[in-house]
């Protein structure tokens, strides 16, 4: 679908949508269609998508999925329409709707997860959603999802993909996570699909006093993904750790992109970003530290690291700082390489095979991401998905109950 493809499939479908929602979901719809009506798609240009081709991406003619979410209700999970608490504050409320892709999820979203976790409470194990993309036709879905960390709450929220049938998918995906003064969050998102599926994922976060967040995007396998995320440090004495990890070959595509806005004083931020590309895989990373002018003993560090095996694996990178403050502390770094020869070189001296030695290289380099998740289960199966990518197994389906 064109842009007027999908303006023109909002109009058909509107009273559908509008019937199968809420209200507080509804009342975003014609701003949300104003705003991707008039825009359109972002071209290159636009500086935040300037290594992706949005256009092209949402060209194929997709099935767009209208049914609400599959999940059943838990202690801190449910559907928006079952929120136990008024939403109005919190929906929509961060997410950048100048953004028509961000429009155009609020425009099409029929239903919202809630992940709502009282004040003082601690989720004694880690939330996870796991989002299978199944059928028989090309499809795509947007996904939303509102996370609200009441003051001192607690939770690991683990969000993965995983594609099960070999048709095209889209996936465009919005977080929203409010964390609440003396709130703890750790947010993972881990992409497992195939060649076919291209994904979409804009989170938000806004931060209060004393809070820590951490959020860690890994894109295992995949076919084109472009992931975007935006903290709004917004409360004194705030953390903020941002990292990735993505490996690609063949044709994949990986763009990630952050923004970091230090917005009061006396908060930290750090950003890890590595990739390992390999075949004719591209990757872009294009990071934002923005410090206010209000935002005085700030301290934040932002590295990008990346590994092309090929010559023909493309990396573009840019590492940015904006900073309206005389009293801080930040910096910012990026490098490309290519193969150690003399590791190469030490290893195959020692009986170790070529393959293999390229495989121990690629795998020490994301160690450095894998190894700064906190939770030792969650990291442990990382190690073994990674090994397993890097021999080129990940693909293998092992069988389960969907298959």
């Amino acid at each position: 679908m064109k842009n007027n493809q999908y303006t023109d499939f909002y109009n058909q479908v509107e009273e559908t949508i509008r019937q199968r929602s809420c209200p507080v979901m509804n009342n975003h719809r014609a701003e949300a269609f104003r705003v991707f009506s008039t825009q359109g798609f972002p071209s290159k240009k636009v500086e935040r998508y300037k290594y992706t081709d949005v256009a092209q991406d949402f060209a194929p003619d997709y099935g767009i999925q209208l049914s609400p979410i599959a999940t059943e209700r838990t202690e801190f999970c449910c559907s928006i329409k079952e929120a136990p608490l008024d939403i109005t504050p919190y929906y929509n409320n961060i997410a950048d709707n100048t953004d028509a892709v961000v429009a155009l999820n609020t425009m099409l979203a029929v239903d919202a997860l809630l992940i709502y976790v009282p004040r003082n409470t601690r989720a004694k194990h880690p939330i996870q959603i796991n989002n299978m993309l199944k059928g028989k036709q090309d499809t795509m879905t947007n996904r939303r999802v509102l996370i609200i960390m009441e003051e001192g709450a607690q939770a690991d929220i683990i969000i993965t993909d995983h594609a099960i049938d070999h048709q095209q998918f889209l996936t465009n995906q919005v977080i929203e996570a409010y964390c609440a003064d003396n709130s703890h969050l750790n947010l993972y998102e881990i992409e497992e699909t195939n060649l076919m599926c291209t994904r979409y994922s804009n989170v938000f976060i806004r931060e209060g006093r004393d809070c820590s967040v951490r959020h860690t995007v890994l894109t295992l396998f995949n076919g084109h993904t472009r992931n975007a995320c935006r903290v709004q440090m917004a409360g004194e004495n705030s953390e903020a750790i941002l990292n990735g990890c993505v490996i690609a070959d063949k044709m994949q595509r990986v763009d990630n992109n952050t923004l970091i806005e230090h917005m009061v004083p006396h908060c930290q931020s750090r950003e890890l970003y590595k990739y390992v590309l390999d075949d004719s895989a591209v990757g872009a990373f294009a990071g934002m530290i923005l410090v206010d002018k209000d935002a005085q003993k700030t301290s934040s560090t932002m590295n990008n690291a990346n590994l092309c095996s090929t010559r023909q694996a493309r990396m573009y990178t840019q590492p940015m700082l904006e900073i309206y403050a005389d009293d801080v502390k930040c910096s910012h770094g990026s490098t490309v390489g290519q193969m150690n020869d003399q590791a190469l070189f030490y290893m195959r001296q020692r009986g170790i095979s070529l393959s293999e030695a390229r495989l121990l290289l690629k795998s020490a380099f994301i160690t450095e991401v894998i190894e700064n998740i906190p939770l030792e289960a969650l990291r442990d199966r990382l190690h073994l998905i990674v090994d397993k990518r890097l021999r080129g197994e990940l693909s293998k389906c092992e069988g389960c109950k969907l298959c």
